[in-house]
């Protein structure tokens, strides 16, 4: 494995190298079509650069622990806003997940609906390119906004453009308090009816989610804020729902946890899908694959938009199934988790239309000319 320890010694890496490379992080998001060729390690380029908590702002290394980064904004009392989501219990691998790993796959949780994404909180980041070069972009302040946006071009590429080495967010506070509206028992259309519901209430929902865990299906509202604006909030969407019951504190934030690392399907056999659509269309999705006999477990994320779909791992995981149905709809899928032969046969990420493909195939070759860093594996 390459290791290199700072940023010149990873771009002396890649622009020596002559072959392939597989960027790898901590080692927690196998994602992707399976790239054959020796690792690059960036966990050795660890540690926060600055953090100015009064400024709202964080400056850290690529390869730093993700749990050192909470901890860090923990003690300030503050948090990254987009919640990003552990992937090592649904995976089934271990490692250490890194700030770095969390912004090359724009991992967003729960909270997107109402804060953004991972790519919505990044200020500045830099990388080293295929050729070796190390570019930056962006700043250290929300106002620094001239020039190509390859803050958000690098956030979500999986390391084909470019290998990440600094990344800068806006950071914010942690909120007072939290509390859970939580229904049982209803089915999945009458759930994403209740969270569409809430959702367009005027009461700043931070999290509204469906899922069925031990076969029983459980419907879910999150408010948070300061205590009196919550006990307010909270009251207002009972009178108007009154099959949720309020769940407080820590066990409100069990319930986000279990949603943002997507536990119910941990340790469950067979593939998993991550799919976007319009949140009315979630359930839709779900009742066009059992038609099709595909039968899927489902968890409902952002009001319904963000479907994860537990599908058998036969027939390439239910690709040609769970594709047609997203195309009806209007949506994309990116197959998660799937045996290997099964993410080398057919594409992981969705597949892009022919003026989007020519665009990215462009991209690609621009910054990584020589074609080697993760080659294939987001084709």
């Amino acid at each position: 494995m390459i290791a290199p320890r700072s940023e010149a010694e990873l771009a002396e890496a890649i622009r020596t190298a002559n072959s392939p490379l597989r960027i790898r992080g901590g080692g927690t998001r196998d994602i992707g079509r399976p790239v054959e060729a020796p690792p690059l390690s960036v966990a050795g380029l660890a540690g926060i650069e600055l953090y100015e908590p009064g400024a709202l702002t964080l400056v850290v290394r690529a390869g730093t622990p993700l749990a050192e980064v909470e901890a860090a904004l923990a003690d300030e009392n503050q948090r990254l806003a987009f919640e990003p989501m552990d992937h090592r219990r649904l995976l089934g691998t271990d490692g250490t997940p890194t700030i770095g790993g969390v912004v090359a796959a724009n991992v967003s949780g729960p909270r997107r609906i109402q804060a953004g994404a991972c790519r919505d909180a990044l200020l500045g980041v830099r990388f080293v390119d295929g050729s070796g070069t190390v570019i930056r972009n962006g700043g250290r302040v929300m106002k620094n906004v001239t020039g190509y946006d390859l803050v958000r071009l690098l956030a979500g590429s999986h390391g084909t453009l470019g290998v990440l080495t600094e990344v800068a967010f806006k950071v914010l506070a942690r909120p007072e308090t939290e509390c859970t509206l939580v229904a049982d028992g209803l089915d999945a259309a009458a759930g994403v009816a209740a969270l569409s519901r809430a959702l367009g209430s005027p009461f700043d929902v931070s999290g509204a989610a469906h899922l069925d865990v031990d076969g029983a299906p459980r419907t879910q509202v999150r408010l948070e804020g300061m205590a009196v604006s919550v006990a307010y909030r909270r009251d207002r969407l009972l009178a108007d729902m009154p099959e949720f019951a309020a769940v407080e504190g820590e066990d409100s934030a069990a319930l986000w946890q279990e949603v943002r690392d997507v536990t119910p399907f941990a340790g469950a056999e067979g593939a998993v899908w991550r799919v976007s659509v319009k949140p009315a269309d979630g359930p839709v999705l779900t009742a066009a694959l059992e038609e099709r006999g595909l039968k899927a477990r489902a968890v409902y994320d952002w009001g319904g938009g963000l479907v994860w779909l537990l599908v058998p791992e036969a027939d390439h995981a239910g690709a040609e199934a769970v594709r047609g149905a997203v195309q009806r709809l209007g949506g994309h899928a990116t197959l998660i988790r799937a045996a290997q032969d099964t993410r080398a046969a057919v594409p992981v990420f969705q597949p892009e239309p022919g003026p989007l493909a020519v665009i990215s195939r462009g991209l690609r070759a621009k910054f990584d000319p020589r074609g080697i860093l993760n080659p294939g594996l987001m084709d």
